[in-house]
């Protein structure tokens, strides 16, 4: 078989069976293809271990990154080890394929006072009533308040949120479900933007719509209304919102604050489980919030927030 047809068989296992989300099976695509590529399109069984090294050395030289390196072995191990099992393969090679000792990089994460200021600008700019500055508000109050990766966020719907109980269905990693808690300032952004904001975004797709169709030679009476969606957060022409605009949203206020350019949503995630830490929450409770399937994925933040307690014994013990 060739490597190619293998790698599609592959891809659909992780979509279909293991219930990946379609990022993380684009990754392994990315990673698997590139092998592929480097090797020519070889059939399955022609691939050996000096092939593989072959194709990890080429790509250390070029400078890539030890984090990389180790992601693109573990994409590898998972496709053979697979191919071992239906039966594409005698041997799985890639289990001798050595990956690269990652280096811990501890998370950029946001004081709270900087944060605070950031949200209060927000909610002074969302205080004139704009649209799409209610719509910031409310996002990034519940960004942080709920801890959720960008991806949960944006597949938000609206009978995901309990607004009596102040928590929220969040849709994670594998499909897994959680229910996580956020604040007092989240529900009032929150209520605000659906009761003035939402309505007037959701109005603009059908609007775009109907211009549209009248513009094909369709009649105005005629024009199709598109479905309602049950989205929370929608884009400036009402369609549901998308990771891309959260980035640039967050890298606008929260990370021109920090500054440091590249920051995306992720930081507020690290923000808020640094910050629980910090407010004395048990690890494992931070464990649930985040939605991580290790408790050792949810204790890096446990460095960041004894670097803290550190700084403050130093200030403070008379024997430090």
């Amino acid at each position: 078989m060739r490597a190619g047809h293998a790698v599609e068989g592959y891809l659909a296992h992780l979509g279909e069976v293991r219930r990946l989300s379609p990022a993380t099976v684009r990754a392994y695509r990315a990673d698997l293809y590139d092998l592929v590529d480097f090797l020519d399109g070889p059939d399955l069984a022609a691939i050996d271990l000096e092939g593989l090294r072959e194709w990890q050395w080429h790509a250390a030289k070029a400078g890539q990154a030890k984090s990389t390196s180790a992601r693109r072995v573990s994409s590898v191990r998972g496709f053979f080890g697979w191919a071992k099992e239906e039966g594409l393969l005698d041997e799985d090679v890639s289990l001798r394929l050595v990956s690269p000792k990652r280096g811990r990089t501890l998370p950029t994460v946001a004081t709270a006072e900087v944060l605070a200021s950031v949200l209060r600008a927000v909610e002074q700019a969302a205080g004139e009533g704009d649209a799409i500055a209610l719509r910031d508000h409310a996002l990034l109050e519940t960004l942080y308040g709920s801890g959720a990766r960008v991806a949960e966020l944006c597949a938000l719907d609206l009978d995901d949120i309990d607004h009596e109980r102040r928590t929220m269905r969040l849709r994670g990693k594998g499909d897994k479900e959680r229910i996580v808690p956020f604040g007092l300032p989240a529900e009032r952004a929150l209520q605000a933007y659906l009761v003035r904001s939402r309505p007037v975004l959701s109005a603009r797709a059908v609007a775009d719509t109907a211009a549209n169709t009248v513009a094909s030679g369709a009649t105005a009476s005629r024009a199709p209304v598109p479905p309602a969606t049950r989205a929370v957060f929608l884009g400036a022409r009402g369609g549901r919102l998308g990771p891309r605009a959260v980035h640039a949203l967050v890298t606008r206020t929260v990370g021109a604050a920090v500054g440091v350019e590249a920051l995306g949503p992720h930081a507020l995630r690290h923000s808020a489980a640094t910050h629980l830490l910090d407010g004395g929450a048990d690890l494992r409770a931070v464990q649930e919030i985040l939605g991580h399937a290790s408790l050792g994925t949810t204790q890096i933040y446990t460095h960041v927030s004894t670097d803290r307690l550190r700084d403050a014994y130093r200030l403070a013990h008379p024997r430090a």
